[in-house]
C-alpha cells in the first residue's frame, strides 16, 4: 500500500476520492461534539462553564504533539528511505501543527485567566508548548528559506529530528516538575479519571479535530505536489527556451539595436 502511494499520481487520485468523506466525517463529529459540549456536558463544580474550553484546548494539545511526531516519521522517511512523498507530508504538516499549537496556547491562556488569575505563567507545560510552536515556525521558515525542494527537505528533516527531544518534555513536564497543570487524566495506566459525561464528548471532539487535521493534511499534500509539478514544468520550459536557436530575423533585429 505504501509502495503504491509512493507514486504522486496514485496518491492524488486516492486522496481526491478520500477527501470528501474525511471532511464530511470531520464536520459530522465536530457538530455532534459541539452539541454535546453545549447541551449535554454539565458545568464543573469548581470551574463552572469555563470547563467547556477543555473540549478545544485538549484536542489541540494532543494534535500539536501528534502532528510533530508524524513529521518526525516523515523526516526519517526522507533521510533514510528517501520516500518520494515523505518530505511532502512533512512540509504540509508543519503549518497545521503550528496552527493547533497556537490554538492550544491561546485557549490555555483564556482558560487560565479565570482559573489562575493570569493570562500567562512560565509553567513547565506552557513553556515547553511555546518552545514547540517556535520549533514549528523555525521549520516553516527553513522550508521557505531554501528554494530547492530536496535541499530544503533534508535541512528541515534534520531540524525536525533535533526538535523531537521537546516532545517528551511537553508530555511529561507535569510529572517531572511541580506545575499548575494537573497530571494526565485521560491516557493513564489506571484508567481515566474524568467522568463519562465529560469524557465521551471530549473523545468525540478529539476524533473530529483529528479528522479535520487529516483533511487539511491531505489537501496540503495535494497542493504541494501540484505546486512542485508547476515548478518543474516552469523550469523545463525555461530550459527549452534557452536551447531554441536564434533565427536570422532575431539576430538582425539585435544587430540594429
Amino acid at each position: 500500500m505504501l509502495t503504491a502511494l509512493a507514486n504522486p499520481t496514485r496518491f492524488l487520485a486516492l486522496s481526491g476520492r478520500m477527501l470528501p468523506w474525511v471532511a464530511g466525517a470531520a464536520a459530522l463529529l465536530l457538530a455532534v461534539g459541539l452539541w454535546l459540549v453545549f447541551f449535554s456536558v454539565p458545568d464543573d463544580y469548581q470551574q463552572g462553564a469555563t470547563v467547556r474550553i477543555m473540549y478545544i484546548h485538549v484536542p489541540a494539545a494532543w494534535l500539536s504533539l501528534f502532528l510533530y511526531a508524524m513529521m518526525a516519521g516523515s523526516a526519517i522517511g526522507t533521510l533514510v528511505w528517501r520516500h518520494p512523498l515523505a518530505d511532502v507530508a512533512q512540509k504540509a504538516a508543519a503549518p497545521i501543527g503550528a496552527a493547533f499549537t497556537f490554538l492550544c496556547l491561546v485557549t490555555g491562556s483564556i482558560w487560565g485567566k479565570p482559573m489562575w488569575g493570569t493570562w500567562w505563567v512560565w509553567d513547565a507545560r506552557l513553556t515547553s508548548e511555546l518552545v514547540l510552536l517556535l520549533i514549528y515556525l523555525g521549520i516553516i521558515g527553513l522550508w521557505r528559506a531554501i528554494e530547492e525542494p530536496s535541499s530544503a527537505a533534508r535541512a528541515a528533516a534534520i531540524m525536525t529530528l533535533v526538535g523531537v527531544i521537546n516532545l517528551p518534555i511537553v508530555k511529561f513536564s507535569v510529572d517531572w516538575w511541580n506545575t499548575l497543570h494537573q497530571p494526565a487524566s485521560v491516557l493513564r495506566l489506571g484508567g481515566s479519571t474524568i467522568d463519562p459525561s465529560m469524557l465521551w464528548p471530549l473523545l468525540v471532539m478529539a476524533a473530529g479535530f483529528t479528522l479535520l487535521a487529516v483533511t487539511l493534511h491531505l489537501a496540503g499534500m495535494r497542493t504541494e505536489i501540484l505546486r512542485r509539478r508547476v515548478r518543474s514544468l516552469s523550469l523545463l520550459e525555461a530550459q527549452q527556451r534557452e536551447r531554441v536557436p536564434v533565427t536570422p530575423t532575431v539576430s538582425a533585429a539585435k544587430a540594429l539595436r
